[in-house]
This record gives structure tokens, C-alpha cells and sequence, in this order.
């Protein structure tokens, strides 16, 4: 594997680090796994060509957008892709990843047909983000996703760190998306004045760790997220969240967060492909990946047979209600229903 060991995505590729380990440990049932985990920071590029003097079997890919791009184009191995959320690594130009996330683009769409669901008459979307990389993928199909639903929609581009300045000039609009840096959202709901909109979006949201500072700053907004632990669908391959859960806690001390669960789940991807086969070569377990359609505790698991993106996995809308993240969308696993603001003060351009 490589992914993040130091640098600013530590925190998350190590926790992907250690799923990987118990999947080894433990869930691996194909035999003896040996695994190596090699840091991708500060040059993914190095570290796949680290990974590739040493040889190996198969290489997991690094949890962060910018990292995963960095290896599969360091590499004409076969990657999976179990930590780059982007559209950008379809088949057209990576014939060589497998994805198991949803993309980016697909992030905000949840949220936006539970809002338009409970409320027909919300008109507009505002979208505030830094019109580049992952933010702006997350951007693109949130406006996409609007105009699907009837909803209007504009946006503004910030410069990162100056999301305020960008914040303060926005008119109009029913409800409000952001997508930045997690630093540039949590100052974003800190200063915005919430009796504006309808519904506040935004991408850390769904992270249930970045907001904890905000304390009831953070009650009724709106995220994207890729796994909740209680929440998990039931597995027709691999173990249930249940026993992830409890093995990833005695082993680290706290709950799984969702780049441990998507690191585990393009491991046992991996393994039903190698079952189904019993093979090992690239071109082998990919065709078998194209095909291949299951459920893992992370979700569904469906490759666009064209573009080679995720399709099966799907992102759920969560908000924060009475202190907690509860999922509102889709219906078959709503938690609470959402909650949307009768007080606005919606103002025109």
C-alpha cells in the first residue's frame, strides 16, 4: 500500500494504514498476506516506484484526490483505488485504477434531492468553493445535480484562506454549498450569518471529527458522507461494520473513521476478485472487477463498464440534529428527516 504516512493527510492515510493491517491479519482468507505500507508523502510518484523495486502482488492506492493521481500515473500497475474521490481517474486515462469511492462530483447530490424532497419550493443554490481540484469536482456535479432537480444554481470562487472576503458578497439564493479546505469551512460557518438560507451544504459536515470544535455552531448543517459505522449496509462479502468497529478500536482506540472503512473495502474488493478467478495478474482481476457486482460493509460495489467509475457506492446526506450527524438521505436509511430553516432571510441581488 501507499498512502500518507506524514504531511497534512497523516491523520487519514494512517487509519487506512491500519485497516489495511487487520485486513491482513485477519479478513484475508486467500492465505498468507504480506503487507507493506510505504508513506506517499511528500511524492506518491517515489513511493510507487519504491513499492515497485520491492515488488509486489498488488498496490493499494493513497487516501487523498492529489495522491492517488500521482501514483496511478507513477505506475502502469493495476491500482486500487480505495482513497481518491475524482471523476479524473476514469478509464480514458487511467486504464489502471480500480475505484471503489464514489466520485467527488457525486458528494452533494444526496443532499440536494433530500432537500428539494422535503421542501418543493426551494428555487435557487448558491455554491462557494476554490474553483480548483477536488472542490471544484465536488462544485461541478453539486450544479449539475441542481439543474436535474429544477434548481437554479450560481457560483463563487474563493481564494483559500480568503473564503470570508468571497462570503460577504454573496446575494440571493435559497441554499448555500461550500467546498474548500476543511480550515476554509469551519471559518465559513463560524462568520456566515445561517438566517440567509434555507439549508446550509458543506463538505466537512459529513466529517464527523473536523466540526467537533464548532460545538451548536454546527446544529442543522448538511454533508456528504462516504460511511457511517451505524448506518453501514449489510455485507454480502467480508465482515460487517460491527466487527470493524470493535477489531479497528482494540487495535487503534477509537471508532473506524470512513478512510479505514474505504482502504478495507478495496481490500476485500480485491480478494473476491482474486476468489473468483484465482488468478493474481492485473489484466486478469481487473476484467474481473468490471464485472464484478457485490456489497462490502462500505457499500455497493459497481464499476460504469465505459468509464471505469464507481457507481454502485452511494454517498449519504447526513445533518447535524441535537448534537449528532443523522442520515437523511436516501429514504431506505434515514435516520431523522430534514430539517430545514422557516426563518430565512433570503435576499435578492
Amino acid at each position: 500500500m501507499v498512502t500518507p504516512l506524514s504531511g497534512p493527510l497523516a491523520v487519514y492515510g494512517r487509519a487506512a494504514g491500519e485497516a489495511m493491517r487487520l485486513w491482513s491479519e485477519k479478513v484475508a482468507q486467500s492465505g498468507s498476506v504480506d503487507l507493506t505500507v510505504h508513506d506517499a508523502h511528500p511524492d506518491p510518484a517515489a513511493a510507487v516506484r519504491r513499492a515497485e523495486s520491492a515488488g509486489f502482488d498488488v498496490l493499494f492506492g493513497p487516501y487523498g484526490r492529489g495522491p492517488a493521481l500521482a501514483a496511478a500515473r507513477a505506475t502502469s500497475r493495476l491500482v486500487w483505488n480505495g482513497g481518491g474521490a475524482t471523476d479524473r481517474l476514469s478509464w480514458s486515462r487511467f486504464p489502471n485504477v480500480v475505484n471503489v469511492l464514489a466520485p467527488a462530483a457525486s458528494y452533494l447530490n444526496g443532499a440536494l434531492a433530500a432537500i428539494r424532497g422535503a421542501e418543493p419550493q426551494v428555487r435557487s443554490l448558491v455554491v462557494l468553493h476554490t474553483g480548483r481540484g477536488f472542490p471544484k469536482e465536488v462544485a461541478r456535479g453539486a450544479m449539475a445535480a441542481a439543474s436535474e432537480l429544477g434548481i437554479s444554481c450560481s457560483d463563487a470562487v474563493f481564494t483559500p484562506g480568503k473564503a470570508a472576503d468571497s462570503a460577504s458578497g454573496i446575494r440571493g439564493g435559497d441554499v448555500l454549498a461550500m467546498a474548500g479546505a476543511f480550515e476554509d469551512e469551519l471559518e465559513l460557518v463560524k462568520i456566515l450569518d445561517r438566517r440567509r438560507w434555507r439549508a446550509v451544504l458543506s463538505v466537512a459536515a459529513g466529517v464527523d471529527e473536523i466540526l467537533e470544535a464548532l460545538g451548536r455552531r454546527r446544529e442543522g448543517l448538511i454533508g456528504p458522507a462516504q460511511w457511517m459505522p451505524g448506518n453501514a449496509p449489510r455485507p454480502t462479502v467480508g465482515p460487517d461494520a460491527g466487527w470493524f468497529v470493535e477489531a479497528y478500536r482494540r487495535r487503534v482506540g477509537t471508532i473506524p473513521p470512513y478512510p479505514a472503512a474505504q482502504a478495507l473495502a478495496a481490500a476485500l474488493i480485491w480478494s473476491e476478485c482474486v476468489r473468483i478467478t484465482n488468478a493474481l495478474d492485473d489484466e486478469t482481476l481487473k476484467s474481473a472487477a468490471g464485472r464484478l457486482s457485490t456489497r462490502t460493509l462500505f457499500g455497493t460495489f459497481t464499476l460504469d463498464p465505459v468509464t471505469g467509475l464507481q457507481v454502485g457506492h452511494q454517498v449519504v446526506a447526513v445533518q447535524w440534529q441535537d448534537g449528532r450527524r443523522v442520515v437523511v438521505w436516501p429514504s431506505d436509511r434515514a435516520e431523522k428527516k430534514l430539517r430545514l430553516r422557516t426563518d430565512h432571510r433570503s435576499q435578492s441581488a
